[in-house]
């Protein structure tokens, strides 16, 4: 029992430790050619202009469901002008940047882990490794440097989506004024805010681009090891992105002087 729990934790050292290596090298690679600039824009229409849908659509939605959520308990105290406020300080700060993170690790994360590992599998990395070509300039750095340019754009129109949808369920249920909603969402909001609401998705498109990056190129097992890896990046950058906006937020309204 020892042995095999010993076994379990080496295993899980190394992995922390060749994650670590992997994503350090993603970022060092940015600071010395050569640059696959084209790969990177490829990277971009795929996980960018590709997510946009769904982004949009969720942003849509959630902000439409806070109003009703919000709406109804202030309804009871006659404040549902406030409505504006709450869902534009959660939405920036949270939930924007949050379900954002989640969507594009759903689709992009296992779709990078699948990539790749099938490249591996088909000896693709080997050949290129062959023809001196470093996997991690080629295949991570571009990857990297897409969703970190992407995911805070992304989420910067899932915010104003979100609020476009509040706005209209404010307007048609509870009776609000489109300009007071719009004027006291602005108003609400703090440059503290933004600043939270648009950190957070650089770091939270590092984890799932990276994670993804890591589980594709350490597939093990042919092509039932490409879909263990899959559903592992999904998993694994969910909970990671999770972990990060506890940390992040917790950062955040620190130096806002906001909680002790």
């Amino acid at each position: 029992m020892l042995h095999i729990l010993g076994g379990a934790a080496q295993r899980a050292v190394a992995g922390v430790q060749d994650y670590s290596i992997l994503s350090l090298r993603s970022l060092t690679n940015l600071a010395a050619g050569p640059r696959y600039m084209l790969d990177a824009m490829e990277q971009m229409d795929i996980i960018g202009v590709g997510s946009l849908p769904i982004v949009l659509l969720t942003g849509f939605f959630i902000g439409a469901v806070m109003v009703l959520q919000t709406g109804s308990q202030f309804t009871r105290f006659g404040q549902t002008a406030l409505t504006g406020d709450v869902v534009a300080i959660a939405l920036v700060r949270e939930l924007g940047p949050t379900i954002t993170g989640l969507l594009v690790a759903g689709r992009c994360s296992s779709g990078i882990a699948s990539e790749l590992g099938s490249m591996l599998v088909t000896e693709q990395v080997d050949a290129m490794r062959a023809m001196g070509t470093d996997p991690s300039r080629k295949l991570v750095t571009p990857r990297v440097l897409a969703t970190l340019l992407m995911l805070p754009l992304l989420t910067a129109l899932a915010d104003f989506i979100g609020l476009l949808g509040g706005c209209v369920v404010s307007v048609f249920t509870l009776r609000l004024d489109a300009y007071q909603f719009w004027t006291r969402a602005i108003d609400a909001l703090e440059f503290a805010d933004l600043m939270q609401g648009l950190s957070k998705p650089v770091f939270f498109g590092f984890i799932l681009a990276t994670v993804g990056c890591y589980k594709g190129l350490s597939v093990r097992g042919g092509t039932q090891g490409v879909g263990r890896a899959t559903t592992q990046a999904v998993v694994v950058s969910s909970v990671l992105i999770i972990a990060a906006d506890f940390f992040l937020t917790k950062v955040s309204l620190f130096l806002a002087d906001k909680v002790f």
